[in-house]
């Protein structure tokens, strides 16, 4: 018969759970690697008060860094990760919180890994990839690169859309300046959404026109009724008003631009011209495979025989997979000291220029999985290295698919640029924590 007392807990969290030890490894992991932690530190400085001594003690540099990981790795909100770590001895002692510590509310743990720059994710990663060169995981003889593409948190654009969002955004910001300064407001709201909701519910062209004119109406007359109240707020010297209207009145009059040209003229906007979103506007229109329009950033990722990601960066617009060849390639050799010996690129890559720039930058053996330009016969040394080769680059693809369905790299839900870049990478640094962590526990228990 059970008891009816339970004996005392015990003050260690212990558990032989998978997960548990993959922790603990990755713990190790970061503990190894300080020179991160340091530039985390240097960011938080940014956020807080010069003197770090003073004022109520926050979140340590290594506590926002082991907490960012875990956010990226369980792909929860700041709200839930909250409530994870308090909720788990396990994340607690992960994160480095005591049983008996507060647990960060959501606006500390966003004010804190919001902070961290793309750059100081860089640097973990780089420091993750010497240690794993100690640890014999990844040496960087091998190097395969390939191209994805990350979204934006948009909704898809429409031209309708996108004015109705330049009339709200405007008339809030007008609103609340007027309430607070007395300054000129208007507001076309209502009128705006019904001709929104009239032209998605249009069936033909014929009847959207007369709908885009009328919202292209209401719109220009919000817009010169915010430009009259950043006059008279640039006269009372407010500047948050000020700036809101500053930052928001080019891109409606961009959208509003664009949609008369495509709408009214008839006109096919070029891409890198159009403006997708108004809250994201460094958002890139990709068109990938010459089937899918995605709205984001074309993303370029290395990676070695390990599964590690060795590099990755943030493209510009839509750049051609030929032109990033070299670049990879010299990236690899800025972070290993030495060229890749093998090297594996997708079809897009593939090129006679790039395949001779590579051999003579000191890589013996180059294979591209199309060989648009190059002899197959000239690829490499042997069939036999090719199909090797062949069957290596094809192992990218299950890397990416693991970085977007486990750390959260289909769809970036930081606001700007910065927090994109810093988002992507933070992703990286989780992936190849846990990738790093298992290699370790597969040997162990081999041996």
């Amino acid at each position: 018969m059970r008891q009816a007392y339970h004996a005392q807990l015990p003050l260690a969290a212990t558990s032989d759970h998978p997960r548990s030890a993959e922790l603990a490894t990755m713990s190790k992991l970061l503990d190894e690697n300080r020179s991160g932690v340091k530039a985390a530190y240097a960011d938080l400085l940014r956020i807080r008060r010069a003197d770090a001594k003073r004022g109520r003690q926050g979140m340590t540099a290594e506590q926002t860094v082991r907490a960012a990981v875990i956010k990226q790795m369980l792909g929860v909100s700041y709200d839930e990760l909250s409530f994870r770590i308090g909720d788990s001895l396990q994340l607690r002692a992960f994160c480095r919180f005591s049983p008996a510590d507060h647990t960060p509310k959501k606006s500390t743990l966003q004010a804190n890994i919001g902070a961290i720059r793309a750059e100081t994710w860089e640097t973990v990663n780089k420091s993750l990839l010497q240690n794993a060169g100690v640890r014999k995981i990844e040496d960087g003889r091998w190097m395969r690169t390939d191209t994805t593409v990350v979204e934006s948190n948009i909704h898809h654009p429409l031209d309708s859309r996108l004015l109705w969002d330049g009339v709200r955004v405007l008339t809030r910001i007008m609103r609340r300046a007027h309430d607070d300064y007395g300054t000129t407001r208007s507001n076309f709201t209502r009128r705006a959404k019904r001709r929104t909701i009239a032209i998605v519910n249009a069936g033909r062209m014929e009847r959207r026109v007369p709908l885009y004119r009328d919202l292209l109406k209401v719109t220009r007359k919000t817009v010169h009724a915010a430009e009259m109240a950043l006059e008279e707020l640039n006269g009372s010297g407010d500047a948050v008003y000020a700036m809101q209207l500053q930052h928001f009145l080019p891109l409606v009059k961009r959208v509003i631009d664009q949609t008369e040209r495509r709408v009214l003229r008839g006109e096919a906007v070029p891409a890198e011209e159009k403006l997708v979103s108004l809250f994201e506007p460094h958002t890139d229109i990709i068109r990938k495979d010459r089937r899918e329009t995605y709205f984001g950033h074309k993303v370029t990722i290395s990676t070695g025989r390990s599964g590690l990601v060795l590099d990755l960066v943030i493209e510009k617009g839509n750049p051609a997979d030929s032109t990033l060849t070299m670049r990879s390639a010299e990236r690899h050799k800025k972070i290993f000291g030495v060229a890749p010996e093998r090297a594996a690129f997708d079809g897009g890559f593939a090129s006679r220029a790039n395949h001779a720039a590579l051999k003579t930058s000191g890589t013996a053996e180059v294979c591209f999985s199309k060989p648009a330009g190059v002899p197959i016969d000239e690829m490499t040394s042997t069939p036999r290295i090719r199909r090797i080769l062949k069957k290596f680059r094809a192992g990218i693809e299950a890397t990416i698919s693991f970085l977007k369905r486990s750390f959260g790299l289909s769809r970036c839900t930081w606001k700007g640029l910065s927090h994109f870049r810093a988002y992507a990478w933070c992703s990286t640094v989780a992936h190849n924590l846990l990738t790093a962590a298992r290699v370790l526990i597969g040997r162990s228990t081999e041996t």
